[in-house]
């Protein structure tokens, strides 16, 4: 489930990037928060280090996304929101799709260039959950002006092209029906390969609230803008949505898969931690399975979970390799 998370940048520590998720090798695994605790809790050398950040954020220090990602860590995955870091929306997924939102995403582009190593960008998580402000629906199922599934899938793709960039990203925009990269920047966006810059489509595997138009294909912009698929999985009350996974992971099969954010909702049940080292086994492009999260007196942390603290430290940890 999805809380906008301002950025806090605790000590990290600086690691080497690891190859891409594809299942040639051990998988990666991450995690999100205090990555020498949760080090000290389950074994795992967390390659991965998760941060979600407000729109804007990380601009607002010019050229310095280098110094987030160094800041961050290891393999860097940054996710986007469209929130204002204070409970508001910032943008809507229209504006986004129409250009409002360009110099962000051109400085990011930017700063993965200087930064020049592995990184995940993974904008928009669990967008068919109604309590992010880019879902198309309300709780009670009401249609947001702005934030149809038509937008956020355009929005989607712009945010993947600018991210990328290259000498053609008009010309795709184009092809999007939406306008140009804002003030002529088009023309001056560094190219991010696929190899290194990967970017993350990450719905639930089943909508909130669960309506035909609110599924996870409802907002899949199509293969050409999405380099990995991802699920959110919790264990809530002992139930997890294994059945969405495993449609999710078999609706993209030209796509490494992904678990961005998975844990334990309030309770200990290593069974979940059995069922998802099954499940990674099972799925062989399953490639990045990061943890949600290591923060103290967090209902996910592990602290509080010894049956499953000690199912992960045998069944997970060694995926790493």
């Amino acid at each position: 489930m999805r809380r906008v998370v301002l950025i806090v940048l605790a000590v990290a520590a600086f690691a080497a990037p690891a190859s891409a998720a594809r299942r040639d090798g051990p998988i990666l695994l991450g995690i999100k928060g205090d990555v020498t605790r949760f080090q000290s809790q389950t074994g795992q050398d967390s390659t991965v280090r998760h941060v979600i950040v407000a729109w804007g954020q990380g601009q607002v220090w010019g050229s310095h996304f280098p110094q987030l990602f160094q800041l961050m860590g290891g393999i860097p995955m940054l996710g986007l929101s469209t929130g204002n870091g204070h409970g508001g929306e910032q943008i809507t997924p229209q504006q986004i799709a129409q250009g409002k939102g360009d110099s962000y995403l051109v400085a990011l582009n930017q700063g993965i260039a200087t930064f020049g190593q592995e990184v995940y960008i993974r904008p928009f998580g669990e967008m068919n959950g109604y309590w992010n402000p880019y879902c198309a629906y309300t709780k009670d199922g009401r249609i947001k002006p702005g934030h149809q599934t038509s937008w956020f899938k355009k929005a989607f793709a712009r945010v993947y092209l600018i991210v990328h960039g290259g000498t053609d990203v008009d010309a795709q925009l184009a092809k999007l029906g939406v306008p140009p990269v804002a003030d002529g920047a088009g023309a001056t966006l560094a190219e991010n390969s696929t190899d290194t810059t990967h970017v993350v489509w990450n719905p639930q595997g089943y909508g909130a609230p669960d309506l035909p138009g609110n599924s996870a294909q409802a907002y899949y912009p199509g293969d050409k803008y999405v380099d990995v698929v991802g699920d959110d999985l919790y264990d809530i009350r002992g139930k997890a949505e294994w059945p969405s996974a495993d449609a999710l992971y078999k609706a993209h099969p030209s796509k490494p898969f992904s678990f961005p954010e998975w844990g334990l909702w309030g309770i200990d049940d290593s069974a979940f931690i059995q069922a998802m080292a099954t499940f990674v086994k099972m799925h062989p492009r399953t490639g990045l399975v990061a943890y949600f999260e290591s923060a103290p007196g967090s209902i996910y942390d592990l602290a509080t979970k010894p049956k499953s603290r000690a199912a992960y430290k045998k069944l997970i940890t060694p995926l790493g390799g």
